[in-house]
């Protein structure tokens, strides 16, 4: 159970370090030799888990899910046109017990672990690395773009014990939606400590310049 002394620390973190004050990018980078016909972008960002709110909940067992999607658009003479698309998570979590972060990134309902850290710092790094997207290419002389959204959950709704099924490969239930629903405590504390974060998600968007393969 959450102790009420976790949750005053981290609201006097947020307090004092306003997200405003963080340097946060989101970028979609192109690929070598800008071969947009040949090579998939890659996506990197910085700064998403540096507030000390955020990695005070991540210290005390609060997961942190990151919920990528990248488009690829065509451009037209009056709209544009949504050709593909495909999203991923990373999810991070702090063992307690074995005093590690886990990272590990989502696709296409299979896990893929991205290493265990001792420091948040090493693991935000491995969070936030350049990751080459596998998306259908687009056709040479096509003009189009791509276009990134991102979710970031500091604090999920979902109980924890879903993220530990995740972490675990066990997927099921997290696609279908059959969720343990926890105590109604557990679901009040978490609920109205993420009505006093002030919003359970953050947005983040990033898109490329218009290119033609």
């Amino acid at each position: 159970m959450i102790g009420i002394r976790t949750i005053v620390v981290s609201l006097a973190l947020l307090l004092a370090a306003p997200l405003g004050a963080q340097k946060v990018h989101v970028d979609v980078l192109p690929p070598p030799q800008n071969a947009w016909a040949d090579e998939p972008p890659l996506v990197a960002s910085g700064g998403l888990l540096a507030d000390a709110a955020m990695r005070d909940l991540l210290a005390n067992g609060f997961p942190a899910r990151l919920h990528y999607r990248l488009e690829r658009w065509v451009s037209g003479r009056w709209f544009d046109d949504l050709k593909a698309a495909t999203e991923w998570d990373v999810i991070l979590k702090y063992d307690v017990l074995g005093k590690k972060y886990q990272v590990v990134r989502v696709v296409d309902r299979k896990s893929q672990s991205l290493g265990e850290y001792a420091g948040v710092d090493d693991a935000a790094n491995a969070v936030e690395a350049a990751y080459k997207v596998a998306i259908p290419l687009p056709k040479k002389g096509q003009r189009g773009y791509y276009n990134l959204l991102l979710d970031v959950e500091t604090l999920s709704l979902t109980d924890l014990d879903e993220v530990q099924r995740w972490l675990r490969g066990e997927l099921k239930p997290a696609v279908s939606g059959k969720k343990n629903p926890g105590t109604a405590v557990g679901r009040g504390i978490r609920t109205l400590v993420v009505r006093l974060l002030g919003g359970e998600k953050r947005h983040y968007e990033a898109r490329t310049g218009t290119f033609r393969p």
